[in-house]
């Protein structure tokens, strides 16, 4: 008998009200662990149907280092983005200063990440991350990002459906 998986803490609809992607383009599958402004962790499983995967070395397709370093970011988003304060805004990527992928992520394989904050101020903040794949690290990134109201970066200036 397999042992249960982590408990969701957020699902995906809760992700969805938090975050403005939206299929394919969101990757955050659900939150399994939350310490708000601190730490979080998370799940994504790559399925062989998803659309980043589909061209990425037709014969033998991965998962691309960038929409990894996306999961991540997205999961610290939602970090940030989760306390009420923060309706309304949306974090954008600013700079990547550390990444790297120590083994490839292939469709059909589930990874579990975490973020964690490094530096939180108004309107910029930074974090770490680190994808696992049975336990084992596959890829870590440093990541900073700004903080915008959503309605001033949204196309037609509206804020993300809640």
């Amino acid at each position: 008998m397999s042992e249960p998986g982590p408990e969701t803490i957020l699902p995906h609809a809760a992700v969805e009200r938090i975050l403005p992607h939206r299929y394919p383009f969101l990757l955050v599958d659900q939150v399994t662990e939350l310490v708000p402004g601190v730490r979080i962790a998370g799940v994504k499983h790559f399925s062989v149907d998803d659309q980043p995967v589909q061209g990425h070395f037709p014969g033998m397709p991965v998962v691309p280092t960038a929409i990894m370093l996306e999961l991540v970011t997205q999961l610290g988003a939602v970090l940030v983005l989760e306390r009420p304060e923060m309706r309304g805004k949306i974090a954008m990527i600013l700079q990547i200063p550390s990444a790297r992928m120590i083994e490839p992520v292939f469709p059909g394989e589930t990874v579990h990440v975490e973020a964690e904050v490094i530096r939180l101020r108004e309107t910029f903040g930074e974090l770490k991350g680190t994808i696992y794949r049975d336990g084992a690290v596959v890829a870590e990134g440093q990541m900073r990002f700004a903080i915008a109201n959503a309605a001033d970066v949204l196309p037609d200036n509206r804020p993300p459906a809640s």
